[in-house]
């Protein structure tokens, strides 16, 4: 059995009868896209251990803790602080934003949450 090139699929696709055709072909494709993207990215998932990146502002990039529950599109994620994370943003003199009081051990972010582009799994 040979394999199929891309022009075998390029004359299949040239040879289709109807603008509908093309369509169902165009479906599996950009079908086939999203599967390839998704696992070529991690799973953002409630519970898993992830460290906050490129993120504005600054003071938060490098802290890490826990993923929590994401908005309704899946961009943008709670995150519940460690505790080593949660002592140093109540510690940093930039922060003027957030107000971590002292008995709290882990903190949560407050706000809309992180967006997914700023947190890097650490859980592998």
């Amino acid at each position: 059995m040979s394999a199929t090139t891309l022009a075998d699929v390029r004359a299949f696709v040239a040879q289709l009868p109807s603008p509908q055709a093309i369509a169902a072909v165009q479906e599996a494709c950009a079908q086939q896209l999203l599967t390839l993207d998704r696992a070529a990215r991690p799973v953002i998932a409630p519970g898993r251990h992830a460290k906050i990146t490129g993120i504005r502002p600054v003071f938060l990039g490098g802290l890490t803790g826990t993923v929590q529950e994401p908005n309704k599109t899946a961009t943008r994620w709670q995150f519940l602080l460690d505790e080593d994370s949660t002592r140093a943003l109540r510690r940093d003199p930039r922060n003027t934003k957030f107000t971590v009081p002292d008995n709290v051990t882990r903190y949560r972010i407050p706000g809309k949450g992180i967006p997914a582009g700023c947190l890097e799994l650490l859980d592998a």
